[in-house]
């Protein structure tokens, strides 16, 4: 075991000043590097330890999915834009295209690695076994943490702080209890978890089960070389396209300060009757099966631009939850039956588990890990335990990953305090409450939050946290693109701990890299046409004309009047 070097103290509302130098991170995906950055920021000594032999968690595509790990399919393209998707302080480079597939994401993850000088800190097919409170946990606040080498090598070591960074896309759920008469399916089953590519799905009948982002992906990329491919939905579902108005990104077009404020100000159902109606308008989720039982706002939706054209064009079926399955035939609740199905991809989401930590760990509030905002477990003697980037909201990871770390690592330094215990779970509990009010909650979405609130909650812990009226007054070019312009990670290193010198320049330009992967071919600027003028004109007086006439017609004083009103007065 490494001696400290030197040693940072904690001092939280419900233990004495401890100290903390030697940070364990558990995964090197997008969350676990970040942490790592974090640590390096505060001069603490992290080490991570990563299963695989490579860097980016879920986004490493491999062939064959290995147990306990997230797993990818071929195609996979993130349905974030690169803009609302990177990191605070490193754009992700103008050229790569907005919405990119899994394979440039981890060759951006390797650039911030590289640039951020991460590797050397990272020890590769090294699997945690067990976090345990060190023998001296209760004055310490230390960690023994059991690690096990692809060569069945085992070491034990004794860390200040734990950083747990393994995600929840690890754990297939298959309730296979839900459905009667799986063990007679002749054909072939398989959870989207084990999902490669089509190849297998050539001339097939196809059933897919669920109807969230990852089945709604395997539908379409299977409808197109399947016999037919239906798709059961228990619930239906709210479906929105990456492309929104004028073709821009739609997390870029929505997600900005403006409407995070409108939300604020307006009722929940205001938005959830505009939002439906503007789906409605794109394709009628009534008439297209699509509806759910639920509102707009109480689940994150479907994002895919694919499937209304599927199935419209017949080559994906809508039907409703999987009554029972009799050898190759699969009957639904309303009666009807497909046969002769050859496979059935069950994309029913996944189950959380830390199952390297001790039991009494983790505080459970209603279906979910109770965790003080999302990160800190509340019942604890000490703060040296954070889970980082277990979280789920209509935004990518990374940013929310980086905020938490950030937090984290200055709570660890003991620049900041945590409140007591019982105070924490009161908070948590009042937490479970509010996201069951909110969103539609099972054990399998227990984690779902606001982005914006979210990442200003947590910004506003290290002082991050951008103040609108004081850009008004000091920067007023750079409060009207962080109030109408999207909520970028960058807004948040505008000041504070961590303050980026090119932030501001970052959200300056950041519609310019949006733009710059389109710019493929040389166009000549549009001229303004002189017959384009002249119409306009014409529309204009024809407009102005009839209101003058009827004006003149039904109301013949109001013109005088307002004519009379706009002369000077006369003494």
């Amino acid at each position: 075991m490494l001696a400290p070097l030197e040693a940072h103290q904690i001092t939280t509302g419900r233990s004495r000043s401890i100290m903390v130098h030697r940070v364990a991170v558990i995964g090197a995906g997008p969350s676990g590097l970040t942490s790592i950055k974090a640590c390096l920021e505060e001069g603490m000594e992290p080490t991570c330890f990563e299963s695989s032999d490579d860097m980016g968690g879920l986004w490493k595509f491999k062939e064959v999915s290995e147990p306990n790990r997230a797993s990818i399919y071929r195609s996979l393209t993130i349905n974030i834009s690169k803009e609302m998707m990177c990191y605070s302080d490193f754009p992700i480079p103008s050229d790569y295209p907005n919405y990119m597939h899994h394979s440039k994401i981890l060759n951006y993850f390797r650039m911030y690695a590289d640039h951020f000088k991460l590797l050397k800190y990272i020890r590769f097919q090294t699997l945690v076994k067990s976090v345990r409170k060190a023998p001296d946990y209760y004055r310490t606040g230390r960690w023994e943490v059991l690690t096990e080498k692809r060569d069945g090598h085992e070491e034990r070591h004794v860390f200040d702080a734990v950083i747990c960074c393994s995600g929840h896309y690890t754990y297939p759920n298959l309730p296979l209890k839900d459905f009667p008469g799986i063990e007679t399916f002749e054909g072939k089953y398989l959870h989207s978890w084990d999902y490669k590519g089509p190849e297998d799905m050539y001339g097939k009948r196809v059933v897919v089960i669920g109807i969230g982002n990852s089945g709604g992906d395997i539908a379409v990329e299977t409808s197109r070389v399947a016999e037919q491919v239906y798709m059961s939905t228990r619930r239906g579902a709210w479906i929105i396209r990456q492309v929104s108005d004028n073709g821009v990104p739609v997390d870029m077009k929505y997600n900005t300060r403006f409407v995070h404020i409108l939300f604020q100000l307006f009722p929940i159902n205001f938005f959830n009757w505009f939002g439906e109606k503007k789906l409605n308008a794109m394709y009628d989720h009534t008439m297209y099966a699509l509806k759910p039982k639920h509102r707009l706002f109480s689940q994150i939706p479907v994002i895919n631009d694919d499937l209304p054209m599927k199935i419209l064009s017949g080559a994906v079926i809508i039907k409703p939850n999987v009554k029972e399955i009799c050898g190759c035939t699969v009957v639904f609740d309303d009666g009807s039956t497909v046969e002769k199905v050859d496979t059935i991809v069950f994309a029913t989401g996944y189950n959380y588990d830390f199952p390297y930590l001790p039991k009494n760990a983790m505080y459970k509030s209603g279906h979910r890990a109770g965790l003080y905002k999302h990160v800190f477990p509340p019942t604890l003697e000490h703060p040296t335990l954070a889970v980082v980037g277990f979280i789920h909201a209509l935004g990518a990871i990374m940013p929310q990953a980086e905020m938490q770390a950030r937090w984290v690592t200055r709570v660890f330094k003991g620049h900041k305090k945590l409140p007591s215990s019982q105070s924490m779970i009161k908070a948590v509990e009042k937490d479970t409450k509010n996201i069951e009010k909110s969103y539609i909650v099972s054990k399998l979405t227990p984690l779902q939050v606001d982005f914006v609130s979210y990442m200003d909650e947590i910004a506003g812990e290290i002082g991050v946290r951008p103040s609108l009226l004081w850009l008004f007054f000091t920067d007023y070019p750079l409060f009207k693109r962080v109030l109408w312009g999207p909520v970028t990670a960058y807004q948040y290193r505008l000041t504070g701990r961590g303050k980026w010198e090119g932030a501001r320049r970052a959200i300056f330009t950041q519609f310019d890299r949006m733009f710059q992967p389109l710019k493929t071919r040389k166009l000549e600027p549009e001229q303004p046409s002189t017959a384009r003028r002249l119409v306009k004109m014409s529309l204009t007086v024809m407009v102005g004309g009839a209101a003058i006439y009827y004006f003149h017609t039904r109301k013949p004083d109001v013109i005088p009047t307002l004519l009379s009103n706009m002369r000077p007065q006369r003494v």
